[in-house]
């Protein structure tokens, strides 16, 4: 298969079709490899529009929402970065290629094992990975520019992530809401406190935790 027609596709009809004008994600999204971080059974189905399962119930987000997330961040270049919830490592790899430096939390080792070896594979050297509850963040590693979670959570993000944005950081997070589920992204102020957006409608496993809430 031609996967670099099919990234292509899939950027221009999927995700700048839709309104993504970042250019920097967009050019990330047409030369990552999306098809290796699916079963290969899977492979055929990478770079279509939709979540495709990845092992222990969890899944590969659609291509447009991993582009929004990204777009909804508004990096640009020199930032660190939390990720919470991994999986399959795809999200890790692009944000490898748009920040200085990523750290990666991973409750499932199943999961994190192999996307640790894939990004190895595709020469991720400013990545760290931890293996553990990503309700908590990496304290010791704050504050972060921005922080990612691709789990959805209870109404409310987890007090330990937004306490680890530094400020005018960001955070974007699904959040169980109003019987639905929705992107919200987070802004920590100068002056204190932080602003709270409302960004679109969503859908992602949920977010396992102790740190309160499910």
């Amino acid at each position: 298969m031609d996967y670099a027609l099919l990234r292509k596709k899939m950027v221009d009809e999927q995700i700048v079709a839709r309104g993504i004008r970042d250019q920097r994600v967009l050019e990330v999204m047409r030369q990552t490899p999306r098809h290796l971080f699916v079963d290969p059974g899977l492979a055929h189905q990478a770079y279509g529009d939709s979540a495709l399962p990845i092992g222990d119930g969890q899944t590969i987000s659609q291509p447009y929402i991993v582009a929004y997330m990204l777009a909804s961040m508004e990096l640009t270049g020199g930032e660190k970065v939390l990720e919470i919830g991994m999986g399959s490592g795809y999200l890790t790899v692009l944000l490898s290629r748009l920040v200085e430096r990523v750290y990666a939390v991973e409750r499932l080792r199943s999961l994190a094992i192999p996307a640790r070896q894939l990004l190895d594979r595709l020469d991720c050297s400013n990545v760290l990975v931890k293996i553990f509850d990503g309700s908590y963040g990496w304290p010791e590693a704050a504050p972060f520019d921005a922080i990612v979670v691709s789990a959805v959570a209870a109404a409310e993000p987890p007090a330990a992530l937004l306490d680890q944005l530094a400020v005018g950081g960001r955070l974007v997070i699904p959040l169980a809401v109003d019987q639905g589920e929705y992107l919200y992204r987070f802004t920590r102020l100068e002056q204190g406190g932080f602003e709270s957006e409302r960004l679109l409608a969503c859908s992602f496993v949920k977010l396992v935790r102790r740190h309160g809430g499910r």
